[in-house]
């Protein structure tokens, strides 16, 4: 009975904690931010995007109320002519700059150094830099609206999180933790307010910058050989004394990261060893998720079967309330809840295999992406 009280009620003050998080200190941009002035980059590297790239690059060309907009579009060794389907598409507006990228020198892995040659070919006038990725599909007025809620905010780096797409089953098993786990784990106000680096979360694939504060954290040079680059450069940030914030991006982009479970599986694998410091600290955070969010139903149905109803009941209700949380950031950031979040203690026991699987690839030394090693 007392671990049942103890797992119930740890996991209705981390849901009680993601409800703070998501009503009070989430940020959302404005739905209507009127137009940008100054100049404003939007930088977009691509390896092999030939065959999802056309909606990001038409969104991009669609953006609103940002006069001073150029893109730049960066083909990073493509061999599947992804550089003709970007001209095809801008077919000639001149907004948009096509540039044929260098391999990364020693010491560089290829995300960061594309990214780092991105802001180098952006007009010395930009003062915002936007990242983002190929999967990302913008709203007419994303751009307008983040650089709005950048600046109305004073922080150096924002990272306005999309609405992530999910299709397959192992995708709406997956995807949804990324929204979960920072709303649920990281106090975002205190994240904004505290200096220390290692409080700092960042998604890539919509990252919007002050171009003066991302050189005086050394931009992509500062975090070169970092598999995490995003997360990297938003502790990069906080080291040279900027801020950062999180947002919901839910109404300004969207965003299907993998199109089937091996890319999915592939894509956690080459970054989880990542997330954690050391197979020790990811060791005792999958362990602990694991008591938290999958043992309450198994206990439930053990308890239930040799007839400790009451125990039963507190395991169950442990359950539900980790659903609810579930429920809960997928509501607050444009998911879909239903029927999926029944299944969360399924998620959290995929997220335990991929992790143990990038620990295990990186011994062994077998990570790879995008035809690059993962060292």
């Amino acid at each position: 009975m007392a671990v049942a009280v103890a797992l119930t009620a740890v996991v209705a003050g981390l849901t009680a904690h993601a409800a703070v998080n998501a009503g009070r200190w989430l940020r959302r941009p404005p739905a209507r931010p009127g137009a940008v002035a100054g100049r404003v980059a939007v930088l977009l590297p691509l390896r092999d995007e030939a065959d999802r790239v056309t909606p990001c690059l038409r969104a991009l060309l669609a953006q609103r109320d940002v006069p001073g907009l150029e893109i730049i579009v960066l083909d990073d060794g493509s061999t599947d002519g992804t550089a003709d389907v970007v001209r095809r598409v801008a077919a000639g507006d001149r907004r948009l700059r096509l540039v044929t990228g260098t391999p990364p020198p020693a010491g560089w892995l290829g995300k960061p150094y594309a990214c780092h040659q991105l802001a180098r070919h952006a007009d010395p006038a930009a003062g915002v830099l936007v990242f983002v990725d190929a999967d990302v599909v913008l709203a007419p007025h994303a751009v307008a609206a983040a650089v709005a809620e950048l600046r109305g905010a004073r922080v150096t780096l924002l990272s306005p999180y999309p609405r992530i797409v999910a299709g397959t089953a192992g995708e709406r098993l997956a995807q949804p933790l990324l929204q979960w786990l920072w709303l649920t784990f990281l106090p975002l106000r205190a994240m904004e307010r505290s200096r220390r680096p290692s409080l700092a979360a960042a998604g890539g694939q919509f990252l919007v910058l002050d171009r003066a504060g991302y050189a005086a954290a050394g931009g992509h040079a500062a975090v070169r050989d970092r598999i995490l680059e995003d997360v990297e450069l938003a502790r990069a940030v906080k080291r040279s004394g900027g801020r950062i914030a999180l947002a919901d991006g839910s109404g300004l982009a969207s965003c299907r990261m993998y199109g089937s479970w091996a890319q999915l599986r592939d894509g956690y694998t080459k970054s989880l060893w990542a997330s954690f410091g050391s197979p020790v600290a990811a060791a005792a955070v999958v362990a602990a998720l694991l008591a938290l969010y999958t043992v309450p139903p198994l206990l439930a149905v053990a308890a239930a079967l040799a007839g400790a109803g009451r125990v039963a009941l507190v395991a169950l209700a442990g359950y539900l309330l980790g659903v609810a949380g579930r429920v809960l950031s997928a509501r607050a950031t444009g998911g879909r809840s239903w029927p999926d979040a029944l299944a969360h203690p399924v998620s959290v026991a995929l997220l335990g295999w991929l992790t143990f699987r990038s620990y295990h690839l990186r011994r062994t030394r077998r990570l790879s992406w995008r035809g690059r090693p993962v060292l």
